[in-house]
Order: structure tokens, then C-alpha cells, then sequence
């Protein structure tokens, strides 16, 4: 249904106006087979970097009036006595000289295509800003601040007053519709470009074009008039001269009279039914092209999907053939059609349909098992017609029967052999750009949840990589991270286990390790049940010995990265996936972000997404992430640098460069010293960049000519931004305290009572700044040191026993931890081994906190629930669970 042509075979076929009795000017169109020559082609605006030699006159015409060139002619020189000959280097100069204009001129020409570029997308964005239920004022606001090179991280922190307090996917979702109307209105203009210079445009041609809404609406408008498409049969109708004819049938039908358009002898021409089909062709292309003709039938669209014949056909030669194949392949096949039986007869209102049953649907036809079609109801094909007769294409005076009887056949032509195609391909394509952008919106939320998990610190972490045959790979990480030991036991085979269990309690006591994080890949379970035997007898004492079961998606991957090989280069790939595992829990966001976030587990259909804008957004979220946690400048990673907001690889290596040459940074102005650091950057870099206490520091040395401080700044040690640096002091006066208090409990005592005694609105307006700033100030100065926003956030849940799936019964009410969150409902680990199903039928606004009642899946991964199960299915491994209340 995605490869349906607009129009039928016979509108594609060969077709040529008549010699006679037409003007050169049509003689010389897109349909009389003369090629233009390749200098007057433009497909791209740019200016050529090295001007090309066109065949002009020493005084260049505008492009569109070159009929010599275009005719293939030699140029003709207005100073006869003067003219050149070719090939001398008169001749070379003047043809130079005309480039120079020519291309003088485009660029003049382009700078007017670009400011009506960016007014036309202005003018869209606020007529389309209720796509995102956002004020005005605000998107005007957005768009300033993003067209300023500002992140969406220090929009959201530093700008909220600008955006009205809005959350950075709010602030997203109006980049994101920006960006598509960017996408659309300079594909506009690039499509009026081309058909100017073709010759074809027309005013209402222009206004068709740019009232388009989407892409997909653009192609349909364009599709006649692309190179190397063959003329449609309204274009077949407007070549002859037909077009007035139907105009005067809708607007003054009644002094219509279509004999005085009959020319005996011309193809198209020779009698009045040739002319009513002219006419019909050209009404059917203006009712196809009409929006609120389009609108009308929408409403009644249905998708419908059933098992495909390959699929049937293969699964009857799978019975017939089940003894000369390997059962395992049969069974994979069988399960991949189990996995949409759901869609086998399946019919759902396109208004109506979810957005995991569009990609479901999409995904089951890209496979060949199901088949898709769009249909529209026989009943709504009657109704649309009287609609169009009777209505919006009613004409405006009185008409003969004959000319009624046109306006009829238009309207069915123009429903069976242009509309029907469109609906069937734009249905399509929107519901697939819907369930992407619902689907991308679930990775973003579940991707910022996996990041904000609270990290374990203070203590020694076993890393458990399981595995059967090449054993269970350890790694045994100190408070920081830093790797102690390295090991492989082998824990499933018969007759070591003993003795493998004796090497582990060596180690464990040998450094102090009480916390064992165990990777949920193959071997999970029986490496848990062997921890928990262990646990259970007490094996360990002295140590209170727990263990956790962990995400361990897109360990492997990382291992054999060039990040994972440079960090590591002289451990085994498999046991760096030890060490990342552990890593995991210690810090998520620092060892998380250094693997793409597509394979992190999270979310569904990722493969059935854009994988642009699906990587956009995770990046987006990443760098959220990063800059609002904050890291310490001297001790991070580049490659956690790489994610802060404002940096990219190459500020990354050179802030890495800088300290491994200078030492330390001393405060936060010394990054004016670092290669690449503009003002843009430095102001969207800092806030996240924060400096330790006392730093070690050799002499910096940096860009010449600039002045920076060697003092330690109790400042940069907060989430104050330096443009509030001023603020800050003043604030601190007022309250009569200094910046060596930042932190302390004495300080935060007079900001509370500050506060208390006259509202920060007040005190806002005395140090001369905003409430939103000053709430900032009063945070940063009130935090302790060492304050990490994600303590705020779920911990991890370490566990000493174990319990099976046969153990549940229907009606316990259990407390687990979400584990994913799909377009369907949130899984959730329940410790048993396999994660269960709260269907989002089950996810209802009275079982929410109000902060998490505004969208419609409000759980994401870590958060902590208690369920009741619903039911159990041993065979099929699915456990139905029911949401009782979110624990905070």
C-alpha cells in the first residue's frame, strides 16, 4: 500500500499536444521532449565554489529570459564592433566577468529566498504551535533562545521565566515541531524554485504549495510536475486550454457553453466529449488537491490487517516438511507467527488505533506475515459524493443537467483514481510518524530514569558477568571504581563448585566486598540461586553479603569498543563486561553513557523507529542528564565529557589535554584558557563543570591575551551559573553571610529565615534579578557539599533470598521495581526471574501522585510499585500484574 501510485497506468501514458494550432512557448515545455540544457539547471541553491562558463551575452539576462542559451545558440555581443573571438582572452574575461554577476546575483537572490525562508516558517510555527499545547509567547521565546546556539539543558535551568517553567520535553516536543516546519517550508521553496525556472508555475499553483502542512501533502502536489514524470491528465486538460473552461463550469456555469472549445482536428479537441473529459480531469485534480475535501473523508478511514498467503503457505509447508527439518528452526517460526496473531483479523479507526498496534502492524508486513490495507467504507463513498454535489462543489450559479452530470463524474474520478491512493499512502505515513514519535518519547522518559538512578557509594562491588561453559567472569571494584581484581570462576560445573565457592570467600574477605551485582544474562538465574545458597548458610561471615540483579544490556558491545579497549587495554573483553556490570550500580550515569543509548534495553520497536530522530533524542536526554547531575571537571572521563552541554569531541579532548598538561583547574574561568572554549560554549558548559574543593594545579597557561583569576571560587562548587556570580554576593550580604559558608548549616539557617521573613519575589526585586534566578542561588548556596540530585531517585534493592515463579499465587501483593516501560503498559522485576505486566489499562490517574498524573504512562524505569498479580502463565512465561500505589 506505501508504493501506490498517485494516479492510475493510463494517466502514465506517453502523450504529446498536437503540433498544430499551439504556441512555440508550449512547443518548447517539459512535454515536448526538449531536454534544457545542463546550464540552466539548478537543482541545488548553493553558489558553485568555482564559477562554470555559461553560454550568455557580455551583458548577463536574468536566468529565467535566457532563451539563446536555453535554445542552444551562440551568444550575441551587444557591441558588434567590439566582439571578442572565441577562445581569446577578451573573450575568457568578459564570460568571467558575466559569471561574476551571474553569481553576484544568485547570491543576492538566495539571501531573499532565505529570509522568506524564515518568515514563512515563523508564520507556520505559530499557526501549528497548538500541536504542542504551548503559548505563543513561549515558542516565540524557544525559538529565540535555540536560534541563539542555546541548549536545552541551560534553557530549562537558567531561561525559566522565558519559557514559562516548562520541562525539557515540553521544550523538546517544540524544537521538534520547529524543526519539521523548518523541513517542510524550505522544501517548499526549493519545489517553487524549480518549478519557476520549469516554467509551470502558476499563482494558484504557488498558493497550492504553500498551504501544505506536511511532506507527504507537498509530494502530492508536486508528484505531476517532477522531472521525468509523464503528464497527468489534468495537465493533459491545462495544456489545451481547458482550465477556464472549468472555471467558468463552477463560477458562471450558466454562460458556459462547452461547443465554443471544439476544435475539429486537434487531439483533445474534436468534439464536446472530448472537452467534458478535459473538464473532468481538471475538476478531479482540484477536489484531490482540496483540504477541506480531504478532511471531510478522513474521518471514516479504517486500517485492516489479516495473515498474509506466504505466511499461511509456509506454515502448511512447515507441517507437511516437520520431518526432514530440525524442530528448532520450526519452532522459531512458529513463534514469530504467534507473536502477531493478535493482527490476523484485525480492523481499527485510524482516529482510534494505539501507536504499539501501528508499529506492531508495520513490522509484521516488513516480515511478510501480515498483509495491510486502508479501506473506506462503500457507504462513505455515497456520502462523500452528494457532500462534494450538493456543498463544496456546488456551482454558484444555475447549470444544464449535461454540466451537473460533469461535476458528478469529476467527483467520482477524482474519489476512485486520485483520492482513495493518496488517503491510502498519507494514512499510512501519518499513523507511522504518530507511533514513532510516541514510541521515541517512551525511550526518552525511560532513558532519563535508567540515568538518574541513585548510585551506590562507599562500598567494595563485585561484578558478575554468568556464564556456563567459559564461566562466570568477576571484577571487584574499590568506592571509585577503580578495578582491584579480575577472575574467572566456574560456578555450573560439577565437581568445582566446592573449591569455586572457597575462591569467592577468599576474595570477598580479602577486600572487604559485601555487595555482589550480578548481570541478567545467560546463566543469571543459577548464578543467583548459587549466591543465595551461599548467603542463605551463612557462607560469608563475617561479611552481610547481598546481591542484585542488574540490566546488563549492551555490556558486550562496550567491551570491545574503542573507549572500552582505551580505558582497558589490558583486560579481556569478556571481563571488561564484568567491570562495566559493576560499574553499573556504582554510577549509572557515568558507565551508561558510554554506550549507545539504543542498546541499553529500554523501550520497544527501536528498530522500527527513524534512527535519526531516535538518535537525537537519546542524545538529547543524555546531555540533559549529564548537565543537571553535573560532573567534577577534574576527575571525569572525556568521554562523559563529550555528553556535558555546550562541549562536543573535540572541546572534550582539549579540556583532557589541558589538564593532563597544566594539572588541575583551579575554577571555573580557566576554561577561557582551553583551545576551542568561545563565550557560547564557556556559557553552556559551566553550570554543569563544577571544581573540587582543593585542587592540585600546576600553572596554567592557555590562549594569550587572556586574564584569569588563580583563586579558588567557593562558587564554582554549586549549580550557580558565573552570570550569577554578582547576584550570589549580593544575596549574600543581604543576609549577612560570605561565600567560605556555602554548604554550612549556619548559612542555611539565615537564607530560611531570610526567606520566611519577606518572600523571594521581595528579594528578587532588592538584588535586582528574577524569582526563577534567585531560587537558584538560594539552592546552590543552601546544598551541602557533595550534593547529587539523584539521591532523590530509587536505589538500588539488594536482596539475600530467592524466589521462583511456580511460588506466586494469584492475589499476592508484592513490591518490585519497573524495569521497562513500553506503549503498552511497564514491566516489572518482581525478583522471580522474569518481569511482569502491568497492562496500561492498569495504570489508572487515582493510582498516580499528582506530580505524575500528566502524562498517560506515568511509571518509568527504578521506580519502586507495589502490584497484586492477576495471573500466572508457567507454559508461557507471562505474569499479568495490577498497579495498587507507586512507592516514594
Amino acid at each position: 500500500s506505501f508504493s501506490e501510485a498517485v494516479s492510475s497506468d493510463e494517466d502514465m501514458e506517453e502523450w504529446r499536444p498536437p503540433e498544430a494550432k499551439t504556441s512555440s512557448k508550449r512547443a518548447r515545455g517539459p512535454a515536448a521532449g526538449v531536454k534544457k540544457p545542463a546550464a540552466t539547471r539548478t537543482a541545488k541553491p548553493k553558489v558553485p565554489k568555482e564559477p562554470k562558463v555559461h553560454k550568455a551575452s557580455g551583458v548577463p539576462k536574468p536566468r529565467a529570459t535566457r532563451k539563446p542559451a536555453a535554445e542552444g545558440k551562440p551568444p550575441v555581443s551587444r557591441n558588434p564592433k567590439n566582439a571578442a573571438v572565441p577562445g581569446t582572452a577578451t573573450t575568457k574575461r568578459k564570460i568571467s566577468e558575466c559569471d561574476f554577476e551571474e553569481n553576484k546575483r544568485m547570491r543576492m537572490t538566495e539571501s531573499e529566498e532565505v529570509k522568506a525562508h524564515k518568515d514563512d516558517t515563523n508564520i507556520r510555527l505559530k499557526e501549528e504551535v497548538c500541536l504542542t499545547g504551548v503559548n505563543k509567547w513561549v515558542c516565540v521565546n524557544i525559538v529565540t533562545l535555540l536560534h541563539e546556539e542555546n541548549t536545552i539543558p541551560f534553557i530549562v535551568r537558567y531561561r525559566k521565566e522565558m519559557i514559562n517553567h516548562l520541562d525539557a520535553d515540553a521544550v523538546r516536543d517544540v524544537q521538534m515541531v520547529y524543526d519539521e516546519l523548518c523541513s517542510v517550508a524550505k522544501k517548499t521553496q526549493s519545489v517553487i524554485r524549480t518549478l519557476k525556472k520549469d516554467g509551470v508555475l502558476t499563482p494558484e499553483l504557488e498558493n497550492s504549495l504553500r498551504s501544505c502542512r506536511s511532506a507527504d501533502e507537498l509530494d502530492h502536489v508536486n508528484a505531476p510536475y517532477k522531472k521525468g514524470s509523464k503528464l497527468s491528465k489534468a495537465r493533459r486538460a491545462k495544456a489545451l486550454g481547458l482550465e477556464d473552461a472549468a472555471t467558468a463550469l463552477m463560477n458562471t456555469p450558466h454562460n458556459l457553453d462547452l461547443r465554443a472549445w471544439v476544435k475539429p482536428g486537434t487531439e483533445g479537441l474534436s468534439s464536446v466529449e472530448d472537452v467534458s473529459t478535459g473538464v473532468v480531469h481538471i475538476l478531479a485534480d482540484m477536489i484531490a488537491k482540496d483540504s477541506d475535501t480531504l478532511t471531510y473523508i478522513k474521518t471514516c478511514v479504517t486500517i485492516q490487517s489479516s495473515v498474509s498467503k506466504s505466511a499461511l503457505n509456509k506454515k502448511e509447508q512447515g507441517k507437511s516438511d516437520q520431518g526432514c527439518k530440525k524442530p528448532g528452526d520450526e519452532q522459531n517460526k512458529n513463534k514469530d507467527l504467534d507473536k502477531f496473531h493478535l493482527y490476523f483479523d484485525f480492523t481499527c479507526n485510524i482516529k482510534r488505533i494505539q501507536s504499539h498496534q501501528t508499529l506492531a502492524i508495520n513490522r509484521g508486513e516488513s516480515l511478510k506475515i501480515l498483509t495491510v490495507k486502508v479501506n473506506i467504507p462503500d457507504r462513505v463513498r455515497s456520502d462523500f459524493t452528494l457532500w462534494c454535489i450538493n456543498n463544496r462543489w456546488r456551482p454558484k450559479t444555475f447549470a444544464k443537467e449535461e454540466l451537473r452530470a460533469i461535476i458528478s463524474n469529476a467527483v467520482e474520478d477524482s474519489y476512485k483514481r486520485l483520492i482513495v491512493p493518496f488517503l491510502t499512502r498519507s494514512c499510512r505515513t501519518k499513523l507511522t510518524s504518530a507511533a514513532e514519535k510516541e514510541s521515541i518519547a517512551m525511550f526518552v522518559r525511560n532513558l532519563r530514569q535508567r540515568l538518574l538512578v541513585c548510585p551506590v557509594r562507599g562500598c567494595v562491588i563485585m561484578g558478575v558477568d554468568p556464564g556456563y561453559r567459559h564461566g562466570c567472569k568477576l571484577a571487584i571494584l574499590s568506592p571509585t571504581s577503580q578495578i582491584l581484581h579480575t577472575d574467572v570462576v566456574y560456578l555450573h560445573n560439577s565437581g568445582q563448585q566446592h573449591r569455586e565457592a572457597e575462591k569467592l570467600r577468599h576474595l570477598m574477605i580479602q577486600y572487604s566486598c559485601s555487595k555482589v551485582v550480578i548481570g541478567n544474562g545467560t546463566a543469571c538465574r543459577e548464578t543467583e540461586a548459587f549466591f543465595s545458597d551461599l548467603i542463605s548458610r551463612r557462607f560469608f561471615h563475617p561479611l552481610d553479603v547481598s546481591y542484585i540483579i542488574t540490566n546488563e544490556a549492551g555490556a558486550s558491545i562496550y567491551s570491545v569498543s574503542p573507549e572500552a579497549v582505551k580505558e582497558m587495554p589490558d583486560l579481556d573483553p569478556n571481563l571488561r563486561s564484568a567491570v562495566s556490570i559493576g560499574r553499573r550500580v556504582q554510577d549509572p550515569l557515568a558507565e551508561l553513557v558510554k554506550i549507545d543509548p539504543k542498546h541499553i534495553g529500554i523501550g520497544t520497536y527501536q528498530h522500527d523507529v527513524s534512527a535519526g530522530a531516535l538518535k537525537a533524542a537519546l542524545d538529547g536526554v543524555v546531555q540533559e542528564c549529564v548537565s543537571f547531575v553535573g560532573v567534577d571537571i577534574n576527575i571525569c572521563s572525556e568521554t562523559l565529557m563529550r555528553h556535558v552541554a555546550g562541549l562536543n569531541a573535540g572541546r572534550a579532548q582539549s579540556i583532557t589535554e589541558w589538564r593532563e598538561k597544566n594539572g588541575a583547574f583551579i575554577n571555573r574561568e580557566q576554561l577561557k584558557l582551553v583551545k576551542g572554549m568561545g563565550p557560547k560554549s564557556f556559557q553552556q558548559c559551566t553550570k554543569t563543570l563544577t571544581v573540587p574543593d582543593k585542587p592540585v594545579a600546576k600553572k596554567g597557561k592557555g590562549k594569550v591575551g587572556v586574564s584569569i583569576p588563580n583563586s579558588l571560587n567557593p562558587l564554582d562548587q554549586t549549580c550557580i551559573h558565573p552570570e550569577s556570580y554578582n547576584v550570589a554576593q549580593r544575596f549574600l550580604s543581604l543576609v549577612g553571610g560570605s561565600v567560605d559558608q556555602i554548604g554550612n548549616a549556619c548559612l542555611r539557617q539565615c537564607v530560611e529565615n531570610k526567606v520566611k521573613a519577606s518572600c523571594v519575589d521581595e528579594l528578587a526585586r532588592a538584588v535586582d534579578t528574577t524569582p526563577e534566578t534567585l531560587q537558584l542561588i538560594i539552592d546552590g548556596l543552601t546544598q551541602p557539599p557533595g550534593f547529587d540530585i539523584r539521591q532523590n531517585f530509587g536505589q538500588a534493592d539488594f536482596k539475600r533470598g530467592i524466589v521462583s515463579m511456580s511460588d506466586l499465587q494469584v492475589g499476592a501483593v508484592l513490591t518490585g521495581r519497573v524495569d521497562n516501560t513500553t506503549l503498552f503498559g511497564s514491566f516489572v522485576d518482581i525478583g522471580v526471574g522474569r518481569a511482569g505486566l502491568i497492562h496500561k489499562s492498569n495504570i489508572t490517574l487515582d493510582k498516580l501522585p499528582v506530580s505524575q498524573r500528566r502524562r498517560s504512562l506515568a511509571l518509568g524505569p527504578g521506580e519502586r510499585v507495589e502490584v497484586r498479580v492477576l495471573n500466572v502463565d508457567l507454559q508461557r512465561g507471562r505474569i499479568g500484574l495490577d498497579l495498587i500505589r507507586i512507592l516514594q
